[in-house]
């Protein structure tokens, strides 16, 4: 498998407009392990496309984790932020918000399908001032007409706003195998264990377990993307064995952590 050679800061292709000079604008962004961009927003719609590596993607509703040949839909005027844990090879789609879309009004990861992937791919190579009544934006509207919305909504882990469950998420955050339960935290936070279950089942629509699970799960595809062997991530996240971990995970996604994204 190619291995892209390691680079110190990213590299655009294009430059971030001021307004798009056309319905669709797209940019091209080789990016470093470890690059970041903080909490910001856009007055047009954005697909953000990574034919190779791993984004977070992260904004008041929660986490987003996009693997590699999937893209992240993020509406006009939501402020996020994107870290990259790999070298990522990023396509930015920006799509004026009075396009035709068939989407909502949230951010959302999409699957991308062999077709909307070579359009993305094709459309990084027409001239920034498409002719729109010609070939290139009746290509860009086939375009738009292939972004839906997935059946499932797996790679999300909701964010509660309550101060008391912001501290539990915080730590689990910071290390995911932390396997204090809610009568543990309870004498943290300064709340009862019920009133933090019920809390956690109101603000993020899951128990408290479903939600740590959760978020084990996309700790672990988002390694998994990048390569990191099933037994690391297992120990990572406090399993006693792989195979604890493999059960989790086939249980939760219907397949092994070796076959997910082949």
């Amino acid at each position: 498998m190619h291995r892209p050679t390691p680079i110190d800061e990213a590299r655009h292709i294009r430059p971030r407009p001021n307004q798009l000079p056309r319905p669709i604008y797209v940019r091209m962004s080789d990016v470093p392990a470890g690059y970041s961009i903080g909490a910001h927003s856009h007055d047009w719609c954005q697909l953000i496309y990574a034919s190779e590596g791993t984004m977070k993607v992260t904004t008041e509703a929660g986490i987003w984790i996009v693997p590699p040949q999937r893209a992240v839909w993020v509406p006009p005027h939501l402020e996020h932020a994107v870290s990259h844990a790999t070298f990522t090879r990023a396509r930015h789609i920006y799509i004026d918000r009075d396009a035709p879309v068939d989407l909502p009004d949230r951010c959302m990861v999409l699957d991308v399908s062999p077709l909307l992937r070579e359009l993305i791919r094709a459309a990084t190579e027409i001239p920034v001032e498409y002719d729109e009544n010609g070939a290139e934006g009746r290509m860009m509207q086939v375009l738009l007409d292939q972004l839906r919305a997935p059946d499932q909504e797996n790679l999300h882990l909701p964010a509660p706003k309550d101060f008391r469950l912001g501290k539990i998420c915080d730590a689990l955050l910071a290390n995911p195998a932390d396997d204090r339960t809610l009568d543990d935290w309870s004498q943290i936070c300064g709340a009862s264990s019920r009133t933090l279950a019920r809390l956690f089942l109101r603000e993020t629509g899951m128990p408290f377990r479903d939600w740590r699970q959760k978020l084990r799960l996309l700790y672990a595809l988002e390694r998994l993307a990048n390569d990191r062997p099933v037994t690391e991530i297992a120990l990572d996240l406090g399993y006693e064995t792989p195979s604890a971990f493999i059960a989790m995970f086939r249980k939760v996604t219907g397949r092994t952590p070796g076959s997910y994204f082949r």
